[in-house]
């Protein structure tokens, strides 16, 4: 019987898959050299659906999804896309403006994360962690846990 594929391709096959689903992601550590520390944080959860990030259909569905309220409303928004420009994925945090994107942070039952996003709600001492189901983000629920942090090098 001849083969289908040659190990080799059948190898390109499933690394594709796997990027394309984002499994094979860059693993997140904490910088070299930077020393961190710990805050009590509440630890919220999101997704990319119309409920957490706020956006809705255009008018009649034409168009994709618009920002469903502030500022922005009516206007086009790239869902999945963070405030960063990085596609959110697993290790996508959302924090207040005063933390600089590329903050690494690990976080108790989740693991290591970056900033990379903001979020309206997201003010002070609270972190909103990105899952790939509103289902997995409700499972999540809201904690309030000690956070280390490796800020951002400049």
């Amino acid at each position: 019987m001849p083969r289908l594929y040659s190990p080799f391709v059948f190898s390109c096959l499933l690394l594709a898959v796997a990027l394309l689903n984002g499994c094979a992601t860059t693993s997140i550590s904490p910088p070299r050299g930077v020393a961190s520390h710990t805050a009590v944080m509440r630890v919220t959860a999101y997704c990319n659906c119309q409920k957490c990030c706020g956006w809705e259909y255009s008018r009649f569905g034409f168009g994709g999804p618009v920002y469903a309220s502030g500022p922005n409303k009516g206007k086009p928004k790239a869902v999945g896309l963070t405030a960063s420009g990085a596609k959110a994925r697993r290790g996508t945090v959302a924090a207040d403006a005063s933390v600089p994107f590329g903050t690494v942070v690990r976080i108790p039952e989740y693991g290591y994360g970056r900033v990379e996003d903001r979020g309206g709600a997201i003010k002070g001492n609270k972190l909103d962690l990105w899952f790939p189901s509103h289902k997995k983000a409700l499972e999540w629920g809201s904690r309030t846990l000690t956070v280390t942090i490796w800020p951002a090098s400049s």
